[in-house]
């Protein structure tokens, strides 16, 4: 399957049973709301998916059920955040052979490799498999900055195709367009800047409050896509008070709550990570609840499953 790279793809949660289990159940009730919606792709396993506390056999049979259960509707991404370049061929390889569409590539983890490192890594990730690769580039949450300069030797390697852009500067968009033209899809990965990355240029969105509201954000995508600006910042400031979870250390818990709240989530997470409570859990709630509250009505056509080009 090829990857367009384009649309909303939510970096959806991992859900756990009250015994730290995975929960396929609740898992599957997420993602069909996400295919409902509209979305064009699914990434498992990224910072959102609490990829530092899965095991490597639960990242694969995470995979493996997910690619069952979506049946090819939609590509389905596997994240790669590994601390070494031996670990992350090693899952690029083995996601390539369980038949996982794609990757998302983080820089190493932990080490604050310098600049050559840092290429090598990626170059010899991208050598180890035939699968599309989009790069994350986070150097806020990560402390590795992926430069332009730095794509311009990333883009001899055909599957590497894409960027999810979360350096926070809007501008970098532009100059990925002024540097590159239409060699990268950009995705934009940061929520609370979101309609604004759309509307410079970026292809697609990788969504994190789209776990919680998934008709809401592929509506904004498709509106701005369709030069319908008016209507979906209507639609992006209501939704922004909630989307600026996503920039929290807690987003994790942060955004199961509000998966609760929306019936397709629970707040389940592994520790050290734990549940919300007390004046947090009800400020965070207050945030969710008041947008519940004034929930706006959608534009006809803005959301749901795209029908196939004839």
């Amino acid at each position: 399957m090829n990857i367009n790279w384009t649309g909303v793809f939510p970096a959806v949660t991992t859900k756990f049973t009250d015994h730290d289990e995975l929960d396929f159940k609740t898992f599957d009730l997420n993602i069909e709301a996400q295919l409902e919606a509209g979305a064009e792709g699914i990434i498992l396993g990224g910072s959102l998916g609490e990829a530092s506390v899965l095991s490597e056999e639960e990242k694969f049979e995470l995979l493996v059920h997910t690619l069952g259960m979506v049946a090819g509707r939609v590509p389905v991404v596997l994240n790669i955040a590994e601390s070494t370049t031996k670990n992350a061929v090693a899952v690029a390889e083995r996601a390539e052979s369980l038949g996982a569409n794609g990757l998302m590539l983080l820089p190493p983890m932990r080490y604050y490799a310098d600049t050559e490192e840092t290429l090598t890594f990626f170059e010899t990730v991208a050598k180890s498999t035939n699968l599309p690769i989009m790069i994350y580039n986070n150097p806020v949450d990560y402390k590795i900055e992926v430069t332009l300069d730095m794509f311009e030797v990333l883009a001899k390697y055909p599957n590497i195709q894409a960027v999810k852009e979360s350096t926070r500067d809007v501008s970098n968009i532009t100059r990925m367009f002024n540097r590159f033209g239409e060699r990268f899809k950009i995705l934009t990965g940061v929520d609370p800047l979101a309609m604004e990355s759309l509307v410079m240029g970026a292809h697609g969105w990788v969504a994190g409050l789209v776990d919680a509201f998934p008709k809401e954000t592929v509506a904004i995508y498709r509106l701005v896509k369709e030069n319908r600006i008016a209507e979906a910042l209507k639609i992006y400031r209501w939704f922004l008070p909630v989307l600026e979870l996503d920039i929290h250390p807690k987003l994790v818990q942060y955004i199961k709550l509000a998966e609760v709240a929306t019936g397709i989530g629970s707040e389940a997470v592994r520790a050290p990570r734990l549940a919300l409570k007390g004046t947090e859990r009800a400020r965070v709630l207050k945030i969710i609840e008041d947008a519940l509250a004034c929930r706006p009505e959608l534009p006809e056509g803005s959301w749901g499953k795209l029908q196939p080009a004839l």
